[in-house]
């Protein structure tokens, strides 16, 4: 079973809209035992500058917001430079001609994981910066999932295996 101290795992959201989607990724962050989670560009913060609680995000994360360590961070890549100064391996989940299949990772050191945006996915300039890109496989016709979802199937299995 996965212990929370193994692996020093942080989640990274970049531009990603919907305040529930953010809500059920700290619930499912939470029960994979990711360490901290930084929240990158307009996504939506568990909390405002002035304290105020965003009720979408409680209410889908149902408190895991207020345990899991998180921050704010304006811009994304000098977020990635400074992780990958401090050991991290940098890994977006993305569709992309270079990605691999998610289920061919294995983590052995501090790892950083990016989730796409929920439309257009990552940039280049950013998917450039990382370490892997990692794919989940697509059989149905519609070729891709929700943000949560797609973090939750990634992180079960990059952390689990």
């Amino acid at each position: 079973m996965f212990k929370k101290d193994e692996i020093n795992s942080i989640l990274i959201l970049p531009d990603i809209r919907s305040a529930i989607n953010i809500g059920a990724i700290f619930r499912t962050a939470d029960a994979v035992g990711i360490s901290k989670i930084y929240l990158t560009g307009y996504t939506p913060r568990p909390t405002d500058k002035f304290g105020r609680i965003q009720k979408d995000i409680a209410k889908s994360a149902l408190g895991a917001e207020t345990w899991i360590p998180w921050e704010y961070k304006k811009t994304l890549i000098p977020l990635i430079n400074t992780l990958k100064k401090n050991g991290y391996k940098i890994i977006a989940i993305e569709q992309d001609e270079k990605s691999i299949d998610y289920r061919k990772l294995k983590i052995k050191s501090k790892v950083a994981i990016i989730m796409g945006r929920e439309v257009e996915g990552l940039p280049k300039n950013i998917l450039n910066k990382c370490d892997v890109i990692a794919e989940i496989p697509m059989h149905g016709k519609k070729e891709s999932l929700n943000v949560s979802v797609a973090c939750g199937i990634a992180l079960f299995r990059i952390l689990r295996s």
